[in-house]
């Protein structure tokens, strides 16, 4: 029986506007790695064909080089690759898949379905249906000609497209390239491998997203995986099963801080981190100059370890305790100032004392000479 493994979503080329440029160059690197990974992994599971739905390329745009990179990083893999363009590539009268083949950069291997159509692959004993997509939105479903389709007797059917699956996905239920959540059911289809949805997601038995590969955003939705396909004679349901391939783990954590133990945990978690982490930390409540001092020492000591901590402290409001004020020695003018405002503190005023009492003695923390060992 056939053994498949279904991808989409790669988007080589994105770019990482958002963070560090070393960061940023070393994400969309990593993008690279993972189509290299996944040739790695189709070889030792001895898969018969990769299955890409769609969204290869970021952009239209991208680099000759670019281009090239993509295609040697298959190389691990000889068996078929098949692929379709999605909305990032489409199959344009002039794309990223023109350029491609002026190049000769497509490996004789990679099989790039530009139109719809039914291909047969005999010695693999499979049939794929494709639906790519010639411009970047449709408003009909392209999935739709699947169920009057004839393929030869004894091949099993596969369909292969990119978008979005209709009722099913909330935030994309009137999304354009709609996708008819019953298609595998009316074209009797044995597997409908699908791309846009860049989580992982099992729509009925024979109908998956496989989400991107490489995680790319601070959601919980499976991203960052591969599906390994059985596929299963006289009518039996197919066997998927989901296989990580990510190189970064991307996580989104929400603290709240009120006591010194809150601070201890949270450098705790830090210290656990492993260096592959992609880490978006959003911190609220109080805290005291001491615990700031812990942890914004551990949050240097977790940043230099792992790939990329951004770290938004907005929320978060440093108040003083009168040993923090006392371990600034400050004396004369600025002396009185902390003095005052810090009895303000218990008067109508207090929230504003609090305010400016935690900058000032910010600043002078901030100003005092290290001490030597």
């Amino acid at each position: 029986m056939p053994k498949l493994l279904h991808t989409a979503d790669w988007q080589i080329g994105r770019q990482y506007g958002r963070f560090a440029p070393e960061d940023a160059a070393i994400l969309a690197e990593a993008r690279f790695s993972t189509v290299e990974r996944i040739a790695a992994l189709a070889t030792h599971e001895l898969v018969d064909a990769v299955l890409v739905a769609g969204d290869v390329f970021d952009a239209q745009t991208v680099s000759d080089r670019t281009i090239r990179r993509l295609f040697n990083a298959l190389q691990a893999y000889s068996g078929p690759w098949v692929m379709i363009p999605g909305n990032h590539d489409a199959a344009l009268a002039e794309s990223v898949w023109s350029r491609a083949q002026r190049l000769s950069a497509i490996p004789s291997n990679v099989h790039v379905l530009l139109q719809a159509g039914v291909h047969e692959f005999t010695e693999l004993r499979m049939a794929v249906l494709s639906a790519p997509l010639t411009q970047r939105q449709t408003h009909h479903d392209l999935t739709a000609w699947f169920d009057s389709a004839e393929t030869s007797p004894g091949l099993f059917r596969v369909g292969l497209a990119h978008g979005s699956v209709q009722g099913l996905l909330a935030d994309e239920i009137d999304s354009s390239n709609p996708i008819a959540p019953d298609r595998a059911r009316s074209a009797r289809l044995d597997y409908l491998a699908l791309g846009d949805w860049h989580g992982l997601k099992r729509i009925d038995e024979r109908t998956w997203y496989s989400g991107t590969p490489e995680q790319e955003r601070f959601k919980d939705n499976g991203a960052g995986q591969v599906l390994l396909v059985e596929l299963a004679g006289n009518g039996e349901t197919p066997a998927v099963e989901p296989r990580p391939i990510t190189q970064y783990e991307w996580q989104s954590w929400e603290e709240s801080l009120t006591v010194a133990s809150d601070v201890d945990v949270l450098i705790q978690g830090l210290e656990r981190l492993p260096a592959n982490t992609v880490l978006q930390l959003a911190l609220s409540g109080e805290i005291d100059l001491a615990a700031q001092n812990e942890l914004q020492q551990a949050l240097s000591v977790a940043q230099g370890r792992c790939r990329s901590i951004e770290v938004d402290m907005a929320e978060l409001r440093l108040v003083p305790t009168d040993e923090d004020i006392a371990a600034l020695r400050a004396d004369g003018y600025l002396g009185e100032v902390l003095a005052e405002l810090h009895e303000r503190q218990q008067g109508p005023d207090a929230e504003t004392a609090r305010d400016a009492l935690a900058i000032l003695a910010g600043m002078l923390r901030d100003k005092q000479p290290m001490e030597k060992s």
